[in-house]
């Protein structure tokens, strides 16, 4: 089994967590490699649903490894609350891994991202206000804590101090918000550092040891491809690396072990946050029902409504591109059932300029108007299928739609939230 990566090609939620956790049996190594509790895989099996944040989708099989690596940020509380939730549930958290690398989130993190956001008024990113900016700042600003400082309670003061004589002025004369002492956070986070250090090891060192050993490794992405740093919609992004290159400097794996790259898509579009949605779609549809509803498109984190549109062709050309996937899984297809005709947005108008793939001029995406595509709905469930055969002609029809405008081909395709309704055409 060759590693590979897996990554979000929309705005996020398209069902990473799921398909993750499909094919998670198959590697001997699931990581996390970018981003932090801001994002949610949601894992069905049986009549438990699970949410997860910052574990990795590995964790479901005992067996497996589940790394938390170097290019995430970590909420102590968080993480021990999963850990908790899953050794409740029987389910063991023995292999899972914290890369001593990986940033802390810390309390004025979170207090920092809700007064910027307050600060920036209509113009907000829409961030989950759960820290990962700041601390994503504080890291690229030298004066972040990682996870090793928490193993060792002087240099973590020490740290902290150099650190809170930044914040702490930010905190009082910009936000007029309380400041922190050191013995203040040190009360809440050591004790959960003694907790989490048989957890926190030498990622990169395990990755590549597990790699020469011919071992298989899943990089697991949160987020998506839209929302990068470097190649999404900025400045409506996350601040971190989500797309597959993240993998790399996310986990200290070098480039030439990594195989495939699969990128999950949804059958219809969403966001959750601001910035330009170009096949967004009004809350109510002509026919009385909405993408929202049937899909139950609520953020796993926030519990936000999702803005909804129709399947973007030109983001899944531009996603296809930017990561190098070298296959789909195609998400969702049994929501659009529900509609008498189904649209796929081919190019976008711009200016009079016609556009493929996402244009890199901000403007231009903020102005773009989507060029549709009506084709046949198919009316009928599909949720039962269980080849690809069995699908109706224009679900199968709008499936190859699909793989012409994102030029790979789609080896899954699911209809339904639990593991066994999912359509396996090609991967092995």
């Amino acid at each position: 089994m060759s590693s590979t990566v897996l990554v979000g090609t929309q705005w996020g939620d398209e069902g990473k967590g799921k398909i993750c956790d499909l094919i998670a049996r198959d590697f001997d190594c699931v990581v996390r490699y970018q981003g932090g509790n801001n994002a949610g895989h949601t894992i069905v099996v049986g009549d438990r649903k699970y949410g997860l944040h910052q574990v990795p989708s590995g964790i479901m099989y005992p067996e497996c490894i589940s790394v938390i690596g170097n290019g995430c940020v970590v909420n102590p509380k968080v993480l021990l609350e999963e850990i908790d939730m899953f050794e409740a549930d029987g389910i063991s958290t023995a292999n899972l891994k914290v890369s001593g690398n990986a940033h802390v989130i810390m309390p004025y993190h979170m207090d920092l991202d809700g007064a910027f956001e307050e600060l920036l008024g209509s113009h907000n990113i829409g961030t989950t206000k759960r820290g990962i900016g700041p601390c994503y700042q504080d890291k690229m600003a030298r004066i972040g804590l990682r996870m090793q400082d928490l193993l060792d309670d002087g240099v973590f003061r020490d740290k902290l101090s150099r650190a809170l004589d930044r914040v702490n002025p930010q905190l009082e004369k910009i936000f007029g918000l309380p400041m922190y002492t050191v013995d203040q956070i040190c009360d809440e986070y050591l004790p959960m550092a003694e907790r989490l250090r048989p957890y926190i090891c030498e990622s990169s060192r395990l990755l590549n040891d597990l790699i020469e050993q011919g071992k298989s490794i899943l990089f697991e992405g949160a987020q998506a491809t839209l929302l990068d740093i470097d190649h999404g919609t900025y400045p409506y992004v996350t601040s971190s690396s989500c797309t597959a290159g993240g993998a790399v400097t996310g986990s200290g794996v070098g480039l030439g072990n990594i195989d495939r790259v699969l990128g999950i898509m949804k059958a219809y579009i969403t966001r959750v946050g601001s910035g330009p949605m170009p096949t967004e779609l009004a809350y109510e549809t002509d026919e009385g029902r909405t993408l929202t509803e049937e899909g139950y498109e609520y953020g796993v984190t926030t519990g936000r409504r999702r803005r909804c549109g129709w399947f973007d062709g030109v983001i899944a050309n531009y996603a296809a591109r930017v990561n190098g996937l070298t296959h789909i899984a195609l998400t969702k297809l049994d929501v659009l059932s529900a509609f008498d005709t189904v649209k796929v947005c081919v190019a976008y108008e711009c200016d009079g300029e016609r556009y493929t793939t996402v244009p890199e001029h901000e403007a231009a995406f903020a102005n773009a108007v989507p060029v549709y595509e009506e084709l046949p709905g198919w009316k009928c469930d599909i949720t039962g299928c269980r080849s690809f055969d069995e699908l109706p002609q224009e679900a199968r029809d709008y499936v190859a739609r699909i793989e012409e405008l994102a030029h790979a081909e789609v080896a899954f395709v699911s209809v339904g939230p639990d593991r066994e309704q999912t359509i396996n055409r090609s991967w092995k």
